[in-house]
């Protein structure tokens, strides 16, 4: 028998290679979404603002879109082959798909083949993340000793933020030593380009693993399945529990993840306004902080179960993620949160359907801008996107009897669309064209993005001990990719998009956080019923 120092070695270094590799892998994905804001202008038709805009989030949904595909494809190749190779595999095509993005021609260079080839680089990167983590997971899980897979898996739980604070840092360093034009120009090529480089420090520390040591029993024994998909999701007794898996944890993991990390980082930039080295900062010093804070919740689920933690997560992030938001914008740009309480801002249209209507006609606009560039002819859209681009928030409210479209402003009233009138209307209310850096409560901000954080690391640190307790041996790595890449990928990665496209569409910049709301309350509520603790499960089996 090993003695103990040898094994602490042995876990030390399966930790590490296992999870810089990713970390590099979770860089790759997220530096094209830090740099997302450009790629309405580089890639992309010139149309308006909002629609550039929502197509770049689009395109960053399409990267999570193809997710559970690549769980399945990869899934079950690890479940057949082993878990060691294919996450190697899909580093190599993560590596080389997202620093091709950095040598790709630009829209005004080669037209409409420039958003397809970088479609066609988004689904590679997509495929290749779905395969990643599941092996990435599993493979600390089936080293980790009895009593410790959850402090071993949050290590692996970290990856995915020090891979976003890796991104943010690279393009803070950029932006800061380039001028903005050299930056939109050329230099935001450089972190996709840099990618070849961590994509050959991850080859090589990943070449230096050994394979599983209970995927290798299995292997021995004569257990494995012959066909994992089948075995995984065609019989109802794993089926059910993936379903389980799915709409009681993964998807609201998915949610509270992307919100309070990519949607708070979209919510300071492009909502209130905030320049993008405070905005980079604030977010760099709060992922900093909430990193200790996976380990410690994936550490204290060994101690008290998984099961709990996560689902007190997820409640209190459907609790307070409105106050929190309401909070930062209070603290980011007073002047904005002030000019909002003064004098609110009230677009009074003969299109106005009512709440629940508004939100349906949102993702069905958005899904429009998306799909072909719209020009835009009624009043109410002119309006609608005047006040978009001025960064104004607003309400919608059914028109009076007397005009079909009116806005209104404190207790100024302006009839039907003018951009000058709306303007005159505007500028005694207040409202900032950008948040003033000296105003801002940078305490106050970060101490609420770290409140984030923290439900982030409740429901995340956890999940990945969770979900490899949760399914047997021969099947676990296509079993448990797949919910969780559906939650991650489909309900947490396109909440970015979702919830601009309803913020866009409402002009309430609060409206949005109720899909994220909605989903992480839904799981609360279907995981307490359905999910079981198992945290003292034997993975052997």
């Amino acid at each position: 028998m090993a003695e103990p120092a040898a094994l602490d070695r042995k876990h030390s270094l399966v930790i590490i290679a296992s999870s810089l590799g990713t970390v590099f892998e979770w860089y790759d994905f997220y530096i094209y979404g830090t740099l997302a804001i450009f790629f309405g202008k580089l890639f992309f038709p010139p149309t308006n603002d909002s629609s550039g805009y929502l197509s770049s989030l689009a395109l960053f949904g399409v990267g999570f879109s193809v997710r559970p595909f690549g769980a399945l494809v990869f899934g079950r190749l690890g479940d057949i082959a082993g878990r060691k190779y294919t996450f190697l595999i899909t580093i190599i095509v993560m590596g080389i798909s997202t620093a091709l993005v950095g040598l790709l021609p630009t829209y005004a260079t080669i037209g409409f083949a420039a958003p397809v080839i970088l479609i066609f680089l988004r689904l590679a990167q997509g495929l290749a993340l779905g395969g990643e983590y599941g092996g990435a997971a599993i493979y600390v899980a089936e080293h980790a000793p009895d009593g410790k897979r959850g402090l071993f898996t949050g290590w692996i739980q970290t990856t995915a933020t020090l891979g976003l604070f890796l991104a943010l840092v690279v393009i803070g360093v950029l932006r800061w030593l380039m001028t903005e034009d050299q930056f939109r120009s050329w230099g935001w090529r450089v972190p996709f380009l840099l990618s070849f480089i961590l994509l050959g420090i991850s080859v090589y520390i990943r070449l230096k693993l050994e394979e599983s040591p209970v995927f290798a029993e299995m292997k021995a024994q004569g257990r494995g399945s012959k066909a994992p998909i089948t075995d995984s999701f065609a019989r109802w007794g794993n089926g059910k529990i993936v379903l389980k898996a799915l709409f009681g944890a993964t998807a609201g993991q998915g949610v509270v993840w992307y919100c309070g990390q990519f949607y708070a980082l979209y919510f300071l930039s492009s909502t209130l306004k905030l320049d993008y080295v405070t905005t980079y900062t604030l977010i760099a010093i709060s992922l900093i902080l909430g990193a200790g804070m996976l380990v410690g919740f994936g550490s204290l689920s060994d101690k008290i179960g998984r099961k709990k933690i996560i689902m007190t997560g997820l409640l209190l992030a459907a609790l307070t993620y409105q106050p929190i938001f309401r909070g930062i914008t209070r603290a980011a740009n007073p002047a904005l949160a002030d000019a909002m309480d003064r004098s609110p801002v009230v677009l009074a249209t003969s299109e106005y359907q009512g709440p629940l209507a508004l939100a349906v006609t949102a993702l069905g606009d958005a899904a429009k801008k998306i799909v072909l560039p719209v020009t835009h002819t009624s009043e109410t859209d002119k309006a609608r996107n005047y006040l978009n681009g001025r960064g104004i928030p607003f309400t919608l409210a059914p028109a009076g009897p007397d005009a079909p479209l009116a806005l209104s402003v404190g207790g100024r009233v302006v009839r039907g669309f003018d951009a000058k009138a709306y303007e005159a209307a505007l500028a005694p209310a207040g409202y900032p064209k950008a948040a003033d850096p000296a105003a801002i409560n940078r305490p106050l901000v970060v101490a609420l993005l770290t409140v984030l954080l923290a439900y982030v690391a409740m429901v995340y640190g956890p999940i990945a001990a969770f979900l490899v307790e949760l399914f047997p041996t021969r099947i676990r790595y296509t079993s448990m990719s797949l919910p969780y890449h559906i939650g991650n990928g489909w309900f947490g990665g396109f909440l970015p998009l979702i919830a601009a496209s309803i913020v866009v569409f409402t002009g309430d910049i609060y409206a949005g956080l109720w899909f994220p709301i909605s989903v992480a309350a839904m799981s609360f509520v279907v995981g307490m019923i359905v999910l079981p603790e198992t945290k003292d499960r034997d993975i052997r089996a």
